[in-house]
């Protein structure tokens, strides 16, 4: 790449590549949302109904086995980690393993909040993945599938044996209608309405095999339960959560809104063509990639490598030669003059990664518009180098 870059003439016809909440699907208006039941009660047939087809449709698109419940739950994908957490952990032993910023916020939680003794914590940087063999099979394990804020992922769940004992903890938001989830593996899964699909925030989705459902059945913590977190009466599970019967009320908009990015997948060819138009984005970065002088992949192991979240690196040796002050500002003078020229918005890294770009290439994101941003990090990253060599 020359010092001096002139500027594209093509930007792309959505510049939204945050990484949540995400883009939109392609063609979304407000118009789609004119049959939610507003003004209606969550607890009418009519509202249950909705309610009942995002869990069915949901569970249908990705497979999920029949004998797993589903459900709507409060607080995003957050406050489902949240209650899974609250509600599980405590009857075993539990292996924690961290790569980024939301796998240290569960460990946090867990040590923290939860005080549980009995924890044995795993961790890598930023760009690399801990060695999960290292997993205890007779306890439990807590992890996200795709390191949303590292651009990190596990490349599948051969490491996880079908006689465990202990139950396996999934964060999957920004993996679930993206990657091949191997759902038999995992005890509980949990997502948001607003990663992958491009739906509105605030709900998340609970997934529990039937052992996680037994130790709900069996298991009593110690701590006080919130109401928020409650999956069970007594012994008994509260079945309706899993039959749309929210614990708390729900937005009928975001419910609407979630039920058109089902019906858009759906038309695509479902999942597997979900899954494809990710791969495809992530395949164009790549190239791209491999043509820069300047940017690198935070994951170097592409096998480990999220088609969603991509976390970038900035390689140039200029920029290794700044203090720590100048190597942050880097990718916020990119973002913010990007923004500017309306070529992107939000794709400086995670405030708790090392300095770099992240750029959400989920499947609502079309490749055409990852195609059309390319040439323009190309001309952000230049002219800021520029600016920042001249004022030195």
């Amino acid at each position: 790449m020359s010092d001096t870059i002139s500027k594209p003439g093509t930007r792309p016809d959505n510049p939204c590549f945050s990484s949540g909440p995400c883009a939109k699907r392609p063609g979304w208006s407000p118009a789609v949302l004119s049959d939610a039941l507003t003004g209606r009660s969550h607890r009418s047939e009519p509202g249950k109904a909705k309610l009942r087809a995002v869990i069915d449709r949901s569970k249908a698109m990705l497979g999920i086995p029949e004998d797993y419940r589903l459900g709507i739950v409060p607080a995003s994908d957050t406050g489902a980690v949240e209650m899974a957490l609250w509600s599980l952990l405590g009857a075993r032993g539990v292996d924690m393993f961290t790569w980024e910023s939301f796998g240290a916020g569960w460990v946090s939680d867990t040590l923290k909040q939860l005080k549980l003794e009995d924890t044995r914590v795993f961790e890598a940087m930023y760009g690399e993945l801990p060695d999960l063999a290292q997993w205890d099979p007779s306890r439990d394990a807590v992890f996200t599938w795709n390191g949303t804020t590292s651009g990190v992922r596990v490349p599948n769940g051969d490491w996880i044996p079908d006689d465990r004992e202990g139950l396996t903890i999934c964060d999957a938001t920004s993996a679930v209608f993206a990657m091949d989830i191997p759902w038999s593996k995992l005890d509980v899964v949990t997502w948001s309405w607003q990663k992958v699909m491009g739906g509105e925030a605030a709900h998340g989705m609970l997934a529990l095999s039937p052992r996680a459902v037994e130790r709900l059945q069996t298991y009593s913590p110690p701590w006080p339960m919130p109401k928020i977190f409650r999956l069970t009466k007594g012994s008994d599970l509260i079945e309706g959560i899993f039959r749309g019967e929210t614990i708390n009320t729900p937005s009928m908009v975001c419910v609407e809104d979630a039920l058109d990015g089902l019906t858009w997948a759906e038309g695509l060819g479902g999942l597997p063509a979900l899954i494809g138009r990710s791969e495809r984005n992530l395949a164009v970065i790549s190239t791209w990639v491999g043509a820069s002088d300047w940017a690198g992949f935070l994951a170097e192991n592409d096998a480990e490598r999220s088609s969603t979240s991509v976390c970038l690196k900035i390689t140039d040796p200029w920029f290794a030669s700044l203090d720590s002050a100048a190597q942050s500002s880097v990718p916020k003078k990119i973002d913010a003059l990007l923004e500017s020229e309306n070529a992107s918005f939000d794709i400086n890294g995670y405030r708790d990664a090392p300095p770099g770009l992240r750029i959400w290439a989920g499947a609502t994101v079309e490749t055409a518009d990852l195609e059309a941003l390319l040439p323009w990090l190309d001309w952000a990253y230049a002219t800021i180098k520029a600016q920042l060599s001249y004022a030195a």
